[in-house]
C-alpha cells in the first residue's frame, strides 16, 4: 500500500514537471498578450480546523455539530450531525440522524478517511493540507491524506456523458481573479458523504468552487468564525502568526436527490510554512481503538 501510493505521487509529480508548470503571469491569452489577472495559488496551503465546514456569511449552510466541547466549538471527539437542519430531505435527515446515534453509542461509524476510501469533493475538503499546481491547459490539486489527486481541465466542457469517479469530472476557467471548479459525476462508493456526519450524496451531486486570493485583514472575519465553530488541531504545517495572503474557498453544493437546496461554505486556507509531507492511509489497516479492521479497497487479483 505504501510503496504503490508513493509510487502513484511520484509518477504525478514526475507528469507535473514534464508538463513544464509556469507562473501564470507567464501565460499568454488568445491575443498573445500576458493575462496579468491570473491569480498564482501554486504551492502548499494549509488550515488547522476539523469537525465541520465554515459557516456562510448569508443562506443556507452545511450541516453542524450538536455536539460541543466546554469552550464552545464542535467536539470531534463526538460526531452528531444536526439532522433537523432544513437543506436536509427527511431520507438524508434519518441517515444524519443514525450516524449520530452511533457516535453517541461511544462507537466510531466508517467514513472515507477512516477506511482509506477516496473521500470526493466536498468531502476531502476536511484535509488540513492542499497542494496546487497550476499550468495553462490544466490544475492539479493533491491532498495529503493518502495523496488523494484532482485534476482540473481548464476551458473546457464536461462530456455529453460523464463516468462517474472518485472525484468526478472537474473543469476550470478564471473568473477575473477567481478560479472556478465545477465538478460533475462523482461516483457513490460504500462511505459516501459530503461530510463528517454522514451526510449523503447521489451521483447528481454537482459542486462549485470559488478560489481566490485576499489579504489577512480582510480574511478576519471568517477565521474568527471559524475560531468560534470548529476544532483547532495544532500541527506542524501550519503558522498562526502568519499575515500574508489568504486563499479562500467558498463553495456550493446541490444534489436534488439529498438537499432540499443548494447549500454554501467557505474554507479559508494560509500557506503552509514547511515542505510537503507523505501521510499513507492503512499503514495498519487494525483499528486499535476499537478493535477492528478498516474495510480498505481491495483488489480480486494482483496487479501483477
Amino acid at each position: 500500500m505504501t510503496l504503490r501510493h508513493s509510487v502513484l505521487l511520484s509518477a504525478t509529480l514526475a507528469a507535473i514537471a514534464l508538463g513544464q508548470a509556469m507562473p501564470p503571469a507567464a501565460w499568454a491569452s488568445d491575443g498573445g498578450t500576458q493575462s496579468a489577472s491570473i491569480p498564482d495559488l501554486s504551492g502548499i496551503w494549509s488550515h488547522p480546523y476539523l469537525t465541520g465546514f465554515e459557516i456562510p456569511f448569508s443562506g443556507p449552510g452545511p450541516v453542524l455539530n450538536t455536539q460541543r466541547s466546554r469552550n464552545g466549538v464542535a467536539n470531534f471527539q463526538m460526531l452528531v450531525g444536526d439532522y433537523k437542519n432544513p437543506i436536509l430531505q427527511p431520507w438524508a435527515a434519518e441517515v444524519v440522524k443514525k450516524h449520530g446515534e452511533i457516535s453517541l453509542s461511544g462507537k466510531g461509524y466508517p467514513t472515507p478517511s477512516n477506511q482509506c476510501w477516496p473521500g470526493g469533493v466536498p468531502y476531502v475538503f476536511w484535509d488540513f493540507l492542499l497542494q496546487m499546481f497550476q499550468q495553462e491547459d490544466r490544475i492539479t490539486m493533491l491532498y495529503r491524506h493518502g495523496n488523494e489527486i484532482r485534476r482540473v481541465r481548464m476551458n473546457q466542457s464536461h462530456p455529453a456523458k460523464v463516468t462517474p469517479s472518485w472525484y468526478g469530472d472537474s473543469v476550470g476557467r478564471y473568473e477575473g481573479a477567481t478560479l472556478v471548479i465545477d465538478t460533475v459525476g462523482i461516483r457513490v462508493g460504500p462511505f459516501a458523504m459530503v461530510d463528517m456526519y454522514g451526510t449523503p450524496h447521489t451521483e447528481a451531486l454537482h459542486v462549485v468552487e470559488r478560489y481566490r486570493l485576499i489579504d489577512y485583514d480582510d480574511a478576519r472575519e471568517a477565521i474568527a468564525r471559524n475560531d468560534k465553530e470548529n476544532f483547532y488541531v495544532r500541527q506542524d504545517s501550519f503558522d498562526p502568526s502568519y499575515r500574508g495572503k489568504v486563499l479562500q474557498l467558498a463553495f456550493t453544493v446541490e444534489d436534488p436527490g439529498v438537499f432540499t437546496t443548494p447549500w454554501s461554505s467557505m474554507i479559508t486556507y494560509r500557506r503552509s510554512f514547511n515542505e510537503w509531507t507523505d501521510l499513507i492511509c492503512a499503514e495498519n489497516r487494525h483499528e486499535y481503538y476499537h478493535g477492528a479492521d478498516s474495510a480498505v479497497p481491495t483488489a480480486a487479483r494482483s496487479d501483477f
